[in-house]
């Protein structure tokens, strides 16, 4: 186990104050509004379910606000998408005429244009994080990150090829690392936040995922030669270790880094149980491929009523071969009603998905994470003042363009 520094002064728990049903059906009508707006609303959704898990997230009794706006969010992703057009519409023009000229196909320019556009992925996630502790306030002070978007980039880069070449074994001092780059460049208020420990420290908690991955491997490639069932069936019991072993990486990474997180006298005390995470990921992927096996059955039985009702009544099902039911079924509708069922059953998919997710992955773990939170040194707080505004002219529109770091 990780020492962690040594805590002191008086000390508050953190509560949670959100419902599960209320996530749910926030969660469920935002995404049928950006839905019916064809994806314009989703600025406002991401806005209105921040403010909910915020809100309902209450350091020492008192909640955290959120003060972004989704008008800011709109127009940050139009600026980004227009420099991105530009910029990777020129980057790949140039790539496709010199792969072509000299190698006489497109592969080179494939590579070279992932190279180019992965420095913006992780420049978009540090910008993203940058944005939302700038909007992100607790007793009216506000928090704060620093800019250095392109040396998080550099770093993030430059680890992952060396996690690449070490075959993920150097993955835990990267992630060390790239929190510590970012912790210690993050401020509430006039107050920096310092993220201590060292490289190594992650490296316990990634013991379990190592060893999962390892014997998964051995066993798959053994199997593979020898043919011998026996091996494979080692599987059986390495793969799930090895999922295990990933929850335990990420859920004790984060409560050790949480650990020796400071600002001056205060510190964090995170005591989150990785059994509990664990039960809630199972739990939670249940009830999201329980219901889309609903709302598949819900799409087969409107897809059979509608052609019961083309063909005057349920009837012609005993009449026709069951080995090609679907087919006759599917030819017997005319198409507008086979498209406009399609498009019905996609999108409420889509829903209940997401809406599920929120209601029994992310409200649970983000409460689970919360509960398990304490504060320590709280005199700290008449020492911490207010901190200027900081402007984002594209808010987190190099993250939505990409499709990354903008998550709630």
């Amino acid at each position: 186990m990780t020492n962690s520094p040594t805590r002191s002064g008086p000390s508050a728990r953190t509560s949670f104050g959100g419902r599960r049903g209320a996530i749910f059906w926030l969660a469920f009508k935002t995404g049928l509004l950006t839905v019916i707006t064809l994806g314009i609303y989703r600025f406002w959704m991401k806005t209105r379910l921040r403010r909910w898990y915020w809100s309902a997230t209450r350091p020492a009794g008192i909640p955290l606000e959120y003060t972004g706006q989704p008008l800011e969010k709109l127009l940050g992703f139009l600026i980004v998408v227009v420099f991105l057009a530009f910029y990777l519409g020129l980057a790949n023009l140039i790539l496709t005429f010199v792969s072509l000229a000299v190698f006489a196909e497109y592969t080179f320019a494939y590579v070279i244009s992932a190279i180019v556009i992965a420095p913006l992925w992780f420049f978009a996630q540090y910008r993203a994080r940058r944005y939302v502790l700038a909007r992100t306030r607790w007793r009216s002070i506000r928090f704060g990150l620093e800019p250095g978007a392109w040396g998080y980039a550099r770093r993030a880069l430059l680890g992952w090829v060396g996690v690449l070449l070490t075959l993920g074994l150097s993955h835990p001092a990267l992630r060390f690392q790239l929190e510590k780059y970012r912790n210690d460049r993050t401020f509430y208020g006039n107050h920096r936040l310092h993220q201590g420990g060292h490289k190594t420290m992650l490296y316990p908690a990634f013991v379990h995922l190592l060893i999962g991955v390892f014997f998964s491997a051995g066993s798959l490639l053994a199997s593979l030669e020898s043919g011998q069932e026996g091996i494979a069936m080692m599987m059986v019991v390495s793969v799930p270790w090895a999922l295990f072993g990933l929850v335990y990486y990420i859920v004790e990474g984060r409560r050790i880094l949480a650990a020796h997180l400071t600002t001056g006298a205060m510190s964090l005390v995170p005591r989150p149980r990785v059994l509990k995470v664990l039960h809630i990921y199972i739990v939670g992927n249940l009830f999201r491929v329980s219901a889309a096996v609903l709302i598949l059955m819900i799409t087969g039985f409107l897809f059979l009523a509608a052609a019961a009702v083309l063909s005057g009544g349920f009837e012609f099902l005993t009449e026709m071969n069951p080995d090609e039911m679907a087919e006759d079924v599917f030819l017997t509708m005319p198409a507008w009603i086979t498209g406009a069922l399609g498009l019905i059953s996609y999108f409420l998919l889509f829903l209940v998905w997401s809406a599920l997710t929120h209601a029994f992955l992310t409200f649970p773990i983000w409460r689970h994470y919360a509960e398990t939170l304490q504060i320590d040194g709280l005199e700290e707080l008449e020492q911490i003042t207010q901190r200027g505004r900081d402007e984002f002219a594209e808010a987190e529109g190099f993250a939505e363009a990409l499709d990354v770091g903008a998550a709630i």
